[in-house]
């Protein structure tokens, strides 16, 4: 398999979790595939197949900028890079969709939130969690979830 098709598989993969999850995330599908953490599963299985097949094919690491340029030098780690924040932030628009059900936050309120937690991850979090907080009238901190 080519690094170049598994880079296309697991972006098609999230694409269709997040058109389910947020166009329709109440049908029978979005459930089980996105709801579920199918999807997200899936891409931590060709996270994990990355990481096994590339680790140690480049030189670098986590303690320094060079480091992780260097580690980033192999297409394959680079995937993997790249799949890890897909299958994390699919997995929170998941959370944030589940979350706000659960303290009655209208699904129109926090769509902002999610396609923010689709392109740039932790603002979309950080947007969620302030309109969870300003509902609930609790710091939405780690203890609450």
């Amino acid at each position: 398999m080519s690094i170049d098709f598994i880079f296309n598989m697991a972006n098609n993969l999230v694409f269709l979790g997040w058109i389910l999850l947020l166009a329709i995330p109440e049908w029978k599908y979005s459930r089980s595939l996105v709801q579920s953490g199918l999807i997200p599963i899936l891409l931590s299985v060709i996270y994990a197949y990355l990481i096994a097949t590339g680790w140690g094919s480049s030189q670098g690491g986590f303690g320094s900028i060079e480091g992780i340029r260097l580690l980033f030098g192999s297409d394959t780690l680079l995937v993997a890079g790249w799949v890890h924040y897909l299958a994390f932030d699919l997995w929170l628009g998941s959370w944030e969709y589940g979350d706000a059900k659960k303290h009655g936050i209208h699904r129109l309120v926090i769509l902002p939130c999610q396609l923010l937690t689709f392109f740039f991850g932790p603002i979309g979090l950080l947007l969620y969690l302030v309109i969870r907080t300003i509902k609930t009238k609790k710091l939405a901190g780690h203890e609450n979830f």
